[in-house]
């Protein structure tokens, strides 16, 4: 018989596996495996089911494994928001003939209201959700992915944690969702700081970037730009990947004394790293090919056998984060920009393939496991400075980064900025939640190879004046327009004023509201390549309505509503209050 649990939800759940205890308490439910076989543990490792008894046009929204996969629609017919899903034919993290999994969350929306359901914690196991049919009937089932480990082998029987929530506010629900997170994963000390604001020279250089380029872009980053604090320096300094402290020829004078002079004219700097690859070229690779996870047969594991080969430089091998050695290495490559370069930011890239399972130094560790032991030793190594996930793998990350890239690379065209916007406003809750989240750069500038028309930069803007989190500027400085410099001042402007991120009253995302100040707030508008449509503000007290942008009066006296108009296809309006 299975065991039935009532949640203070009023929701059921039903647990059929013998070998598993569970207790609940906080509106969580906490697994042990008590079995005393030995027997391989799959990656769809049922924990419990739940009768998907809402409505079936209900919105749902979940999250992927990896930070590029996301999926939103309703129950028949979910949808992927970005361009690598999960199980596409490059990630493969599970067959595309496989029923949608939503990793660590689901959100379900019904016209009274909505349930949450989430993992709080991972700590060695990824966890997710799918809806199944099964006895006549439609469930929700949380599985947990095994990774085909056997208990013997662990170094703990517990597994992860769930909660159920409901509510009539989904911004409650998620503020209680978090707060049972931290239980398990306490948040980073730098939460409540002030997310950096500053450029990086990823979108205006990409791997072409030279010693020049930073060092004129230092420079205009000076006057009316000197809001701009921090400098990244992103991927195309390093020799080769892996070897992350031999500087390429473009780099001649060398990565510290530039550094040094980034700290010289009062700026923070920042660094790309992605620590957990390296390519056959690199030194690392060639000296220590013994770090390196493998395959069963023993052969070395190249990313691309498995999932996603990465975006240049391959084939990427990977890391085992399981082996001290390693461990070792990590700690001594960030303390050294840390201490010895006066790096202030580590920006980690293809943190996701840190995770990839394989023949590991230490058995019985999952890739989960193994990439928080390689987090773990880049923290000890970063100090105080602020270390930033990108390409990461999600719940994974819980209390290890300081800031969370949320959404795909930037590109200049409506189609990205629309893709982009989505997926960073569905996690744009966990901002100053769970970490500080960056929604990636402020490209305003076209390139002679990338540009689009100004109406679709305008929504760009607009969705990162909604989402706060970091501000980097992706424009090559030198060039800036009239446009784009004003644009950022207006967006610094929010920042100082206030630093969390506007909340939307559904998630059809079209409205995000934010008391900016006491006498301020801030209404963010989106239309999606929909039809021309109307949407009525409202405040509980008469104020005078302005454009952000353009600072135009919409009022000629202070009223209670104010009716707004968004163009047909991808547009946006943000309004500001003053009473």
């Amino acid at each position: 018989m299975p065991q039935l649990i009532t949640l203070a939800c009023h929701r059921e759940v039903s647990v059929l596996n013998k070998d598993l205890s569970v207790s609940l308490a906080n509106q969580e439910l906490t697994f042990r495996f008590i079995g005393i076989h030995n027997n391989e543990i799959p990656t769809e490792y049922r924990l419990f089911t739940m009768p998907f008894d809402f409505e079936l046009s209900a919105t749902l929204v979940g999250d992927g494994f990896q930070m590029l996969s996301q999926t939103s629609g309703n129950c028949d017919d979910p949808t992927d928001i970005g361009r690598c899903s999960d199980n596409d034919s490059s990630y493969r993290i599970y067959p595309q003939t496989d029923v949608k999994r939503y990793y660590n969350y689901l959100v379900i929306e019904e016209s009274t209201g909505y349930t949450l359901l989430g993992f709080t914690s991972c700590h060695r196991f990824a966890g997710y959700f799918i809806i199944v049919e099964e006895e006549e009937q439609r469930k929700i089932v949380a599985n947990i992915d095994g990774e085909n480990t056997y208990p013997l082998e662990w170094d703990s029987q517990r597994l992860e944690s769930v909660a159920v929530l409901s509510g009539p506010s989904l911004s409650l629900l998620f503020e209680e969702y978090t707060q049972l997170i931290s239980t398990h994963h306490p948040v980073k000390n730098t939460l409540h700081q002030k997310s950096p604001i500053g450029w990086c020279s990823w979108y205006a250089y990409y791997a072409d970037v030279t010693e020049d380029n930073i060092r004129r872009n230092l420079l205009s980053m000076q006057d009316d730009l000197q809001y701009l604090e921090w400098v990244l320096l992103d991927d195309g300094y390093q020799a080769f990947m892996g070897d992350w402290l031999t500087p390429s020829k473009k780099f001649s004078g060398g990565i510290k004394p530039l550094i040094q002079d980034i700290l010289k004219q009062g700026k923070k700097p920042a660094i790309w790293i992605a620590p957990f690859i390296a390519q056959a070229e690199s030194q690392v690779f060639k000296q220590h090919p013994e770090w390196f996870v493998r395959h069963g047969s023993g052969e070395l594991l190249k990313a691309e056998d498995i999932t996603y080969g990465g975006w240049r430089c391959t084939p990427w091998y990977i890391l085992d984060a399981s082996n001290p050695e390693v461990q070792e290495h990590l700690t001594s490559v960030i303390r050294t920009m840390r201490e010895e370069w006066g790096v202030e930011l580590f920006k980690l890239d293809a943190n996701y393939w840190g995770c990839l399972r394989g023949q590991r130094f230490q058995s019985g560790v999952t890739g989960v496991q193994a990439y928080r032991m390689g987090m773990e030793a880049i923290t000890k190594g970063a100090g105080d400075a602020w270390v930033l996930g990108c390409n990461a793998p999600m719940w994974p990350s819980l209390g290890l980064v300081d800031a969370m890239r949320v959404s795909d690379d930037v590109e200049r065209s409506p189609d990205r900025f629309n893709q982009i916007a989505k997926e960073t406003f569905f996690r744009s809750w966990q901002h100053r939640k769970l970490w500080h989240i960056d929604p990636d750069c402020a490209t305003f500038v076209s390139l002679a190879n990338q540009s689009t028309e100004r109406q679709y930069y305008e929504f760009h803007r607009t969705a990162l004046l909604a989402s706060g989190g970091l501000l980097l500027s992706g424009d090559p400085l030198p060039e800036i327009t009239p446009f784009a410099k004003s644009s950022l001042t207006k967006l610094v402007l929010r920042q100082k004023h206030n630093q969390h991120a506007a909340k939307f009253t559904s998630l059809s995302l079209s409205h995000a509201f934010l008391p900016i100040t006491a006498r301020n707030d801030l209404h963010c508008l989106f239309n999606y390549q929909d039809d021309e449509k109307d949407i009525t503000l409202t405040s509980n007290r008469p104020v005078y309505w302005y454009d952000y942008w353009t600072g135009q009066k919409l009022t000629p006296e202070p009223v209670l509503l104010l009716e707004v108009s968004l163009e047909k296809g991808l547009s946006s309006r943000a309004i500001i209050t003053a009473s």
